[in-house]
């Protein structure tokens, strides 16, 4: 997956059963540890790419990866027994402190893009001491709607019966993909649909895929509860994304009911799945959301394409801590020798963090600004 060493370990969890887990990177010297959990039809290996980009460099070699397959979802994975109660979206965001746990690390950023960031979402809500900020890519919040669930249940009927098939393939490349048609860069989307699409053919156990995609048609609501985040939070997005909609009505709940500093929305236009068609631009934006939560600094932002005129100003501003270069820069201890039990809070983890999406100047509420 990169030039770094990835250690595999299973690690157990008691509803989840196990997880398999792939880190890259030392838990013990890195200056913290990204969590991230996939979306449907992918597994770990979903996030090379992003990770072994140019614009990545610098966050990559200061932070560990906690890489999470999904029970079933590991390359040639063998059919799950038929006795195996795959587990909710709940339980399996509730589940992932036991990685945590078993790792000895204290807490995380969160990373995670479709079902994944649901996942994500409800692990903060879960534990929210054990989270320093989480960025969700095409996160919803909401139950699946009737015709997304009547086409589920034909695509599942498939997936049992015969297999990866043509309808279920079409499913998943619109639920990761959305309208790919309308893309800027469609021969490059088109490169990733068809690597996307061999995956699902070759790697992918269809019928394990299967009851991963009805753990997630059966998802219950967190928008009710999504006031029970309190660290930052990145919401991204592209305009073209087949979440599009539910992003934004999941954005607004939180502006409702999180701190308003604290939450920040990034649309990229003319795309339809930002990692993959615009890894530049999430690595920028993902780098300005880490500085804000003060466990990095003194890092030169990478060099996105820009244009002198004032109609390309896609900047977020995210504000960082009062601290040196020095003092920013420095590993904060990820690895704990003494972890909280199941269930306890752990140590003080140091003030509030910054307020993002703002200018030191002004003091409101964050806007909606789409980019480019």
């Amino acid at each position: 997956m990169s030039a770094l060493a990835i250690e595999s370990r299973e690690i157990s969890a008691p509803r989840v059963g196990r997880f398999n887990v792939h880190i890259q990177g030392d838990l013990k010297r890195s200056h913290f540890a990204v969590l991230t959990v996939h979306d449907l039809g992918c597994n770990h290996a979903m996030w090379a790419n992003f990770l072994n980009h140019p614009s990545m460099e610098e966050i990559t070699k200061r932070a560990a990866f906690i890489l999470i397959d999904v029970p079933g979802q590991e390359d040639g994975a063998a059919d799950l027994p038929p006795d195996y109660t795959f587990p909710s979206m709940q339980s399996l965001g509730e589940d992932l402190v036991c990685v945590l746990d078993q790792l000895d690390v204290k807490n995380v950023v969160g990373l995670g893009e479709g079902a994944g960031a649901n996942i994500i979402a409800r692990f903060a809500m879960a534990h929210p001491n054990r989270v320093l900020g989480i960025c969700l890519l095409h996160c919803t919040g909401t139950t699946a709607g009737f015709m997304e669930s009547l086409k589920d249940k034909i695509m599942g009927w498939k997936l049992d019966q015969i297999g990866m098939n043509p309808a279920a393939e079409a499913y998943l490349v619109l639920h990761r993909f959305g309208s790919f048609e309308k893309a800027e860069n469609k021969e490059q989307l088109n490169k990733v649909i068809e690597t996307f699409q061999q995956s699902l053919r070759q790697n992918i156990n269809p019928r394990n895929l299967n009851r991963l995609v009805q753990s997630f048609m059966k998802r219950s609501n967190i928008a009710d509860n999504i006031g029970k985040l309190k660290g930052p939070v990145l919401m991204v997005t592209g305009s073209k994304a087949s979440f599009n909609h539910t992003v934004h009505t999941l954005y607004s709940h939180m502006a409702m009911k999180v701190d308003k500093k604290h939450v920040e929305l990034l649309e990229v236009e003319g795309v339809a799945n930002v990692t993959e068609e615009r890894p530049e631009k999430l690595a920028e934006s993902f780098l300005y959301f880490i500085q804000g939560l003060g466990v990095i600094g003194g890092v030169a932002m990478p060099r996105v394409r820009r244009s002198s005129s004032q109609d390309y100003t896609e900047n977020i501003q995210l504000r960082k801590r009062s601290m040196s270069m020095e003092e920013a820069d420095l590993p904060r201890g990820i690895y704990s020798t003494s972890p909280p039990k199941f269930g306890t809070t752990p140590p003080n983890m140091g003030s509030s963090p910054p307020r993002m999406g703002s200018s030191p100047e002004k003091n409101e509420s964050i806007p909606k600004e789409p980019v480019s």
